[in-house]
């Protein structure tokens, strides 16, 4: 269990706060809420001590005998502001200390992850970006905000990310050190990246089709730390059981003919390609035009032919200097003939990192967390274990190592 402070400034996405809150104290973790006096207006102290089941800690001088304003952020495991507005990131940037939580964020010397939300102009405003670059220079994690329905009706970027979002961040960022440091240093800033996601589905008639168990939460889970670390993300989703966060440009596919299709299309300027999704091998020859009838006590024969290999065609088309990740995840009883099983494909394919999952059981598929390993021409690169968001971290920093190690 870690020690969370969550700190609360004045904006009306302060309502989205409470579901960031419940969302952190349902995974266990202990949840000590500093709304700022704005804060207040818009959600009161009384449901943040509902929902987080302690104190509330409003201000320095009420309780001042117990130095709440050294010790919640000396004590925090990790420090999370949303709504960060554009007053509580300029005061964080010019290390100012008029309030407990801006005092937190002053002494806490734990990962600190801000969500801002304000206006479009407000966030754009040179201002602003140079108060959010200054803070991401000290190791600060300002998430980039989501584009979308503001106060009123404005639209634009500046809505604050999705709760499962900002937690599935925040968490990478305290379960890795690494993690915090890249999506602080926006390291993939001016990089294109592409990830597929979800499993494809072939159509048996027009009701039934053949499929697998991907759910997409591996895909999602690149997309979104590969945003958090500044880059320009396309997902190719295919029948995905998971929202992809609002920052990502979303291109919605059925069948692994789409999917090979959509990928070509948008792979060509890509700095990195990851093939996350799972594509179905085989499809009928000739799907029913009509629902398939039950027929008596007799059976279903269907043909099949195999599917396009997306994942090759992807490698013969890479440009010079792009990095192509290919997925497998096989049935193995041990670790080496996971690895075996892995270079066999790996040299058959032709990509620069292939992650290999064993799904013996049925693990991984639909689950919060994952284990794999990054395998490389050389070998193995390393091993990764946790949520599907610290993983994707780790994917991503051995696409960085290779993209950088290699030559044109």
């Amino acid at each position: 269990m870690s020690r969370i402070v969550l700190g609360v400034s004045g904006g009306i996405a302060a309502y989205k706060a409470c579901l960031l809150l419940r969302l952190f104290t349902e995974a266990g973790h202990d949840v000590h809420v500093v709304p700022t006096q704005n804060a207040l207006q818009f959600v009161g102290e009384t449901t943040w001590a509902a929902l987080s089941g302690k104190p509330v800690h409003t201000s320095v001088m009420p309780e001042a005998h117990l130095v709440n304003h050294v010790r919640l952020g000396r004590e925090a495991d990790l420090v999370v502001v949303a709504p960060a507005t554009a007053d509580l990131i300029a005061r964080a940037a010019s290390g100012r200390a008029d309030d407990l939580l801006t005092n937190v964020l002053l002494t806490a010397t734990c990962p600190v992850v801000l969500a801002p939300a304000m206006h479009t102009e407000m966030w754009l405003h040179a201002a602003t970006q140079a108060n959010v670059n200054l803070l991401r220079s000290r190791g600060v994690v300002v998430l980039e905000p989501a584009v979308g329905r503001l106060t009123g009706a404005d639209s634009g970027p500046g809505r604050l990310p999705e709760p499962e979002d900002i937690e599935a961040s925040a968490l990478a960022a305290l379960a890795d050190a690494g993690a915090a440091a890249a999506m602080a240093s926006q390291d993939l800033a001016g990089r294109r990246v592409l990830v597929s996601a979800g499993g494809t589905r072939e159509p048996l008639d027009p009701v039934r089709f053949v499929g697998n168990n991907s759910s997409g939460l591996m895909g999602v889970a690149l997309a979104r730390a590969a945003v958090q670390r500044g880059a320009e993300v396309t997902l190719v989703g295919a029948n995905l059981a998971a929202e992809p966060p609002a920052a990502v440009h979303v291109v919605t596919v059925v069948s692994t003919d789409d999917l090979a299709t959509a990928m070509a299309a948008e792979a060509g300027s890509a700095d990195i390609v990851v093939m996350a999704a799972a594509p179905a091998d085989f499809t009928p020859v000739s799907p029913s035009a009509t629902k398939l009838k039950k027929s008596g006590d007799a059976g279903l024969t269907v043909e099949f032919r195999q599917t396009t290999d997306v994942l090759a065609g992807l490698v013969a088309s890479r440009p010079p200097k792009q990095v192509v990740i290919g997925f497998a995840a096989e049935t193995a009883s041990d670790e080496a003939e996971l690895i075996a099983l892995g270079t066999t494909k790996l040299a058959r394919r032709g990509c620069q990192l292939l992650v290999l999952n064993n799904v013996s059981g049925g693990a991984v598929f639909g689950a919060p967390d994952n284990h794999v390993l990054l395998l490389g021409p050389d070998g193995v690169l390393g091993r990764s274990a946790g949520t599907k968001t610290t993983v994707a971290h780790a994917i991503l920093d051995a696409a960085i190592t290779v993209k950088e190690g290699k030559s044109a």
